[in-house]
């Protein structure tokens, strides 16, 4: 039987000024891929340690070796133009940005392993179990679909859905065959078929938001097909937009609930409930019995430190919906989702990350 991981993270940690230093002199061509990949081991193995202190027992490398949450897809696998779609950010800063994904502009083929760069040196290094965490393919159904360019060679959703979900599909597998035993599915634009905005947006572009949340979750369904469930843990973390603190959907999980939660095929799901933006503990009363929630409580947008007693009363909230036993702790999101980070500080990273700790200690032991 897999461990339930009562403290958990999201995966991406701030970056170390030294390695956002490296990765701009590797942009500009004066340091060379190999001195590149030295800075990252030096920040990969500080997080590993300050994770092991904090009291974490499940680890990751803080996707210290990515530009973003979801580069790495692109990075890997042929057929992405540097065309971006834009997102209306909201928070700190916010207005209209393109996104980091790029768009499909070719016939899609793998190149290399996604996390390839990545799951060796966790395997040597790791002072425990670690996460692997992978964008969905769903997303890119939404980020990287561009009429009058993906259409070209896609002329529906579904056909490119069918060969992201064979690409994430091999990469899965490879990661099993690694041993990793905690794969991680991350899907903010699941956000977008329950904020009301978002789903107007839709239909006006003639689209029907509830019939494509159906194609999402049956895409990532299949690319979850066959995994060995008594030895990988399979997770799916929910967000609504996560870059230099700011977001781009609101809305609570009302409209997608009974779906997501009722036929997505994950043992876990994270997910964000920091803020107002989230909603009420209401829609998990649809959490079927043998899945897990992980609450984001603690907020990674912010340096302000969330009060233990809160956590504890919000936690014995959610519990009204889902047992206890069902139930575990996070922050909402990542703390880098972009390479350039949260607007907070990796002392408050840390201190967020050992509060979380010592709240799950003291409601599960």
């Amino acid at each position: 039987m897999n461990p339930v991981y009562r403290a958990e993270h999201v995966g991406s940690l701030l970056r170390p000024a030294e390695l956002l230093a490296a990765r701009a002199a590797r942009a500009e061509g004066k340091i060379t891929d190999q001195e590149l990949r030295a800075v990252e081991d030096r920040a990969i193995l500080a997080a590993l340690g300050k994770q092991r202190s904090a009291g974490l027992e499940l680890y990751t490398d803080g996707e210290m070796r990515r530009g973003s949450w979801l580069t790495d897809m692109a990075d890997a696998v042929e057929g992405f133009v540097p065309i971006k779609m834009d997102l209306e950010w909201k928070g700190p800063g916010g207005g209209k940005e393109g996104s980091t994904a790029n768009v499909v502009g070719a016939k899609l083929r793998k190149l290399r392993k996604m996390a390839g760069h990545e799951v060796p040196f966790l395997k040597k290094t790791s002072p425990g179990p670690f996460k692997v965490t992978l964008p969905a393919p769903s997303n890119f159904v939404l980020a990287s679909y561009k009429r009058g360019v993906t259409d070209q060679f896609y002329p529906t959703h579904a056909a490119l859905l069918e060969d992201l979900v064979e690409i994430v599909r091999d990469e899965i597998a490879w990661l099993v065959s690694q041993g990793v035993a905690y794969i991680q599915f991350d899907a903010p634009y699941y956000s977008h078929y329950l904020d009301p905005a978002q789903r107007e947006r839709s239909r006006a572009a003639g689209f029907d938001p509830d019939h494509d949340l159906e194609e999402a979750i049956r895409g990532d369904n299949a690319a979850l097909h066959g995994v060995p469930r008594e030895d990988v843990t399979v997770a799916l973390h929910v967000c609504r937009g996560n870059s230099r603190s700011r977001w781009y959907t609101e809305g609570g999980y009302d409209a997608v609930a009974e779906k997501l939660f009722g036929l997505l095929d994950v043992d876990r799901f994270l997910l964000e409930y920091d803020s107002d933006r989230a909603g009420s503990f209401t829609p998990l009363r649809l959490m079927p019995k043998n899945k897990v929630v992980v609450l984001g409580l603690v907020t990674t947008k912010e340096p302000r430190l969330e009060s233990q007693s809160e956590l504890l009363r919000r936690i014995e909230e959610a519990a009204r919906y889902v047992p206890l036993d069902r139930l575990a702790l996070s922050p909402q999101c990542g703390f880098a989702s972009v390479a350039a980070g949260n607007l907070l500080t990796a002392d408050d990273q840390w201190r967020k990350l050992e509060l979380v700790v010592s709240t799950a200690r003291k409601v599960w032991g």
